[in-house]
């Protein structure tokens, strides 16, 4: 929200010389996020000064009009001559005052301003525009002066016209819908600087009539629990915005439109109430305010014809919806150029309903924005007299005796405050009278109870009203106070954030990283290390990313949790597997242009707990008890974290030394073996088999087993799935479930034996149905405590070998911790070794 605080300064008496850092460090103590704090004096340098035009000639023969202009500017030039400017503008004439920078000044963003010749005429200065001096959009002429404007030529424009003045960009939290309102920000301000207020709203404003202004009905009073309105007839209907407040409005980020509709935005910002503008001679028939009906149209003043949901409320007349409620009006009904008779409207809308029609149509208007953070329900005759009076006053008309006023708001709940809680809860000594004062000054009305809190607001403790119970009633503008926590940050926050200490608390001994955090780390740097890059994943999916991964029907990665309330209707589903949106990932960046990519991500899954029912409802007046947490986390879906990686492209790069390495499905395969020697389990525990599984190629897949248990699969996408994700052919992966892995044990120290290997091949022919893993673990079983290290570097298979055999080279290291092994002690190894595979598989010495 953008506002000046020459606007601000009606409404609360700031200090005369408040430097701009202070009235910005006010405003974070409060809460409010400043964005920027600008003083426009500053963004034009050089002088800007008052002109009156003196001659125009006319310059023919040249593509666009061009005029020839002496401006008398005063003595600001140091001669007294009128100033010879060029301009091509032509809504100004002899006699009219203008804004004229001088030589030497600099126009915001840097447009600096000499002297020159153009168009044959020496020009020195310029005449201004809106836009030119960072005032607005209007491009289109320059500024003229107004009679009431008593500045003489020579004298500083900036005062007239408003670049005298501090602009401020706020960010307004989602809970503090009453800020978006100079009211708001002038209240917030008075709490800083303990100066009166001016409160816009408490001026009187005529009540409702027994006789309706217009003919309404309100059906849903749930999404509109107020509907007033007011009618001014004979308006003239080419009556200008005053130049102050199309100021204003510019400098929040409105465009300026028409007066009648000017008026809205302005009361708008003033008092935080939307209004709407309807020209009545347009409206057919009596107004009905309601429910949508599904499949109704509606085309909004932006010009897009609108499908309407069930859940949208809607004003209608006799030929339907006129206004899509709370949110933009239609474009039947808006004012145009001639209207006469304008009904302003200010209703109260429900703040759930506005929300979620502003997102399903992607309209995120202004009025929306206010009316999902909550607005003030008694604001709306205010608000309708502050528009009748300004519309009457530069626009002519009477407005109607009638004021129509359907109000069902109901009154805000009394909330139980214990008057120590503030103490409690935060560490500071709030004494109970502070605390109601303070409360008092949020605009809420406390009763006190039967104790009399004590008077002294500086005392220490809580001594005669400790615990003492509060009932604390919010006012209208502050539907974020529903509880007592509320309350308390309210009191800590207008006494000053920087009271309350800042202490962190001491860790306890033996604490550090848990188990499960050290495995998570152990395994992203594992990978990392290797080449691959980790990225997040939204884990929402598609209903058809099953059919995608070709799932089986029976799968018990199908069935999925459906959120209540999806950021989009295409991914309404959470995943059930990594590998979906880990592979949209890597289709994104082959999409950029990558072409080698080695991708993992750590995320956590979620099954459905099929027949689990609904969680209980929980309140936050106390501690669930164990049996509702225990109820609740049966109805949670289960979460294991998993590791997933994904390959495409080459592995190793090409270069000067040759092609690269593609990746294939035993790169995958090696990344889960690293995943699990970094979670801390040995490779005598892990088991590798060929398995059929989607969404793997079922002759490329590999499942992995841990003490006899599958944890994940590795190997190469499925032809199909991967065009069906458009993805290269032969793109691999691999997903581990991490929650499945067993604890790791203590790692004992390794023995480092000074003694050197003895190092001996062994090639072994087996049939190609054999494992390459039962063959090492065989190896392994026979050569005993001599052996350090067995590594296969070579697999063959060729007609001499015979049909369906193959051959297995391995390299054996042999070492003892205490000698130098003899030739004969690692032969006898290496023949045990040998002789168990030979026993459990039939492997035979190739070469025998």
């Amino acid at each position: 929200m953008r506002v000046s605080v020459s606007w601000l300064r009606e409404y609360v008496d700031l200090p005369a010389d408040l430097p701009t850092g202070d009235l910005e460090q006010a405003l974070v103590d409060l809460g409010i996020e400043v964005e920027s704090a600008v003083d426009l004096a500053e963004t034009v340098t050089g002088q800007l000064v008052v002109g009156e035009v003196r001659e125009i000639e006319e310059l023919t023969g040249f593509k666009k009009p061009i005029r020839f202009c002496r401006v008398d500017v005063g003595a600001a030039n140091g001669t007294g001559e009128p100033q010879e400017i060029v301009c091509g503008a032509r809504n100004f004439a002899v006699g009219d005052r203008v804004v004229v920078i001088l030589p030497g000044g600099v126009l915001p963003g840097g447009f600096a301003i000499g002297a020159r010749k153009t168009y044959g005429h020496n020009s020195a200065g310029m005449i201004c525009s809106a836009k030119e001096l960072g005032l607005g959009d209007d491009h289109s002429g320059i500024i003229v002066l107004g009679p009431d404007v008593t500045a003489k030529p020579g004298d500083d424009a900036r005062p007239v016209v408003g670049l005298d003045d501090v602009v401020l960009d706020l960010e307004i939290t989602p809970d503090r819908g009453y800020a978006l309102s100079l009211r708001g920000l002038a209240r917030e301000l008075s709490h800083a600087f303990d100066v009166p207020l001016r409160d816009p709203a408490l001026v009187p404003a005529p009540s409702g009539t027994a006789t309706a202004v217009y003919p309404v009905e309100v059906r849903d009073t749930v999404g509109c629990d107020r509907f007033a309105a007011r009618l001014v007839r004979g308006v003239d209907p080419n009556a200008p915005t005053p130049p102050w407040m199309r100021q204003r409005l510019v400098t929040a980020g409105v465009r300026s439109i028409s007066l009648p509709v000017d008026i809205t935005n302005y009361v708008m910002l003033e008092l935080g109430q939307p209004m709407h503008a309807f020209d009545a001679d347009r409206i057919v028939g009596s107004l009905v305010v309601r429910r949508a009906e599904a499949g109704e149209k509606l085309t909004t003043l932006d010009g897009v014809n609108r499908v309407l949901a069930a859940d949208d409320m809607v004003i209608c007349d006799d030929t339907g919806p006129i206004s899509l409620a709370a949110v933009m009006g239609g474009e039947t009904s808006e004012v145009v150029a001639d209207t006469t008779n304008v009904l302003f409207e200010a209703a109260h809308w429900d703040p759930a309903m506005v929300g979620r029609t502003a997102r399903r149509h992607k309209l995120f208007s202004e009025a929306a924005k206010r009316w999902e953070r909550g607005v003030d329900p008694a604001v709306a005759l205010v608000a309708l007299e502050r528009a009748v009076r300004l519309l009457t006053e530069h626009g002519g008309g009477s407005p109607s005796a009638e004021v129509l006023d359907i109000n069902h708001v109901r009154p805000r709940t009394p909330i139980s405050l214990p008057a120590d809680l503030p103490t409690r809860r935060v560490g500071v000594e709030y004494p109970p009278a502070r605390v109601v004062a303070l409360l008092e000054r949020v605009g809420c009305t406390v009763a006190q109870g039967a104790d009399r809190l004590s008077e002294d607001p500086g005392a220490v403790g809580v001594a005669s009203g400790a615990g003492a119970a509060l009932s604390v009633t919010p006012p209208t503008w502050r539907p974020d106070l529903t509880d007592p926590a509320d309350l308390v940050e309210e009191v800590v926050r207008l006494d000053g954030y920087d009271r309350v200490p800042s202490v962190l608390p001491t860790a306890p001994p033996g604490r550090g990283l848990t188990p499960r955090q050290r495995r998570r780390r152990a395994v992203a740097g594992s990978l990392a290390e290797r080449g691959y890059v980790e990225v997040l994943a939204h884990p929402f999916v598609s209903p058809g990313l099953a059919d995608q991964l070709g799932l089986p029907a029976d799968d018990p990665r199908r069935p999925a949790v459906r959120l209540a309330n999806p950021l989009s209707e295409e991914e309404p589903l959470l995943r059930t597997t990594l590998l979906g949106p880990l592979l949209g990932i890597l289709k994104r960046n082959l999409g950029r242009g990558h072409r080698d990519l080695a991708l993992y991500e750590i995320g956590a899954v979620f099954h459905p707990r099929v027949g689990a029912g609904s969680p209980p409802a929980m309140g936050v007046d106390r501690r669930p008890t164990d049996a509702e947490f225990a109820a609740a986390d049966a109805v949670v879906p289960a979460q294991p974290v998993h590791v997933a990686a994904v390959l495409a492209g080459d592995l190793d790069p090409a270069g000067w030394w040759g092609p690269g390495r593609p990746a294939g499905w035993a790169d995958a395969i090696e990344a889960a073996r690293d995943v699990l020697d970094a979670a801390g389990v040995t490779g005598e525990r892990v088991e590798v088999r060929a398995a059929e599984y989607a969404p793997w190629h079922p002759g490329r897949c590999a499942e992995l087993r841990v003490d006899g248990a599958v944890v994940g699969h590795a190997g190469e996408l499925h032809p199909l799935v991967a065009a069906a994700l458009e993805l290269p052919r032969r793109t691999c992966a691999m997903e581990l479930d991490l929650d499945a892995l067993p604890a790791a044990p203590v790692t004992p120290a390794p023995t480092v034996s000074g003694f050197p290997p003895a190092l001996i091949d062994v090639a072994l022919v087996v049939d190609d149905s054999v494992p390459a893993e039962q063959v090492r673990r065989a190896l392994e079983a026979g050569a005993g405590a001599l052996l350090e290290d067995v590594r296969l570097f070579d697999v063959y298979s060729g007609a001499q070998l015979g049909a369906g055999r193959r051959s297995l080279a391995y390299k054996l290291t042999f070492r003892a911790p205490d000698r130098t092994l003899t030739v004969e002690e690692a032969v006898a190894a290496r023949d045990a070794a040998v002789a168990v595979a030979a026993e459990r598989l039939g492997a035979t010495l190739r070469g025998a």
